[in-house]
């Protein structure tokens, strides 16, 4: 028996957006996969705006517009719904907002009669992005008990923009699911039309602005405080 082995599989044609910090106590509890196949969108996750394990804040590039992607897990403390509350008002044009919320309510579960103090929160999250509620069209269990007399429930949940093409048209398959407990949601989302041959602005070699640029980028190194830096946790954040 050796030490438990933390971590999340990759593969070459996906690129993986997790929160880097790889210890134990702290490890990350929600990961997003982008196809490399649209790598000139320039995905990139925004730790600027949100930087907490249980958040990816995801945001790209469609020609002059940039869109935000936000996938969660909230845990039963409500920790990540904290998180993004407090961070709600920085992040504008999300075309997605999805996870799972550990939330059961009346309102997406017919099987449950209650109605979550949390659920208030999420929806005025949801609204402040301008998104909305969309329920799948074949509604069911999103997590399905592992003890047999607990009941399944809804609790991954999609918010999209009203308008959007894919709103109330995503999908749940429980016969894929195994060895998950969590059935996969597929959803296709309108973005408008999509430009690949995205325009990359780049500084002319030997150029005088390459010049300044180097000189500003060796003054900003020369800069870092380097006396707190003993280990690769703290190097990141340095930089």
């Amino acid at each position: 028996m050796g030490d438990p082995l933390y971590g999340t599989p990759n593969h070459p044609e996906w690129t993986l957006f997790i929160h880097q910090d790889t210890t134990q106590e702290n490890y990350v509890r929600v990961a997003t996969y982008v196809n490399k196949r649209l790598a000139r969108m320039r995905f990139a996750l925004r730790l600027d705006i949100i930087n907490h394990r249980d958040i990816n804040v995801l945001v790209f590039h469609n020609d002059r517009d940039t869109n935000y992607i936000i996938n969660i897990y909230s845990d039963s403390n409500q920790t990540a719904l904290r998180a993004l509350w407090e961070s709600m008002t920085n992040i504008d044009k999300t075309i997605i907002l999805t996870g799972d919320f550990n939330i059961r309510d009346s309102d997406w579960d017919p099987n449950f009669r209650h109605h979550s103090s949390h659920t208030d929160d999420l929806i005025t999250i949801a609204d402040s992005l301008g998104l909305e509620l969309s329920l799948p069209s074949n509604p069911g269990s999103t997590r399905f008990a592992d003890n047999p007399r607990d009941t399944n429930s809804v609790i991954d949940l999609v918010f999209l923009p009203p308008n959007n093409t894919g709103f109330g048209r995503h999908t749940l398959h429980p016969k894929i699911r195994k060895p998950s407990d969590h059935v996969p949601l597929i959803i296709e989302i309108g973005i408008g039309d999509v430009n690949t041959d995205i325009n990359i602005w780049s500084i002319k070699k030997d150029s005088e602005e390459e010049k300044e640029f180097i000189s500003s980028l060796v003054q900003g190194i020369r800069s870092l405080d380097t006396s707190v830096i003993r280990s690769q946790a703290n190097l990141e954040a340095s930089v």
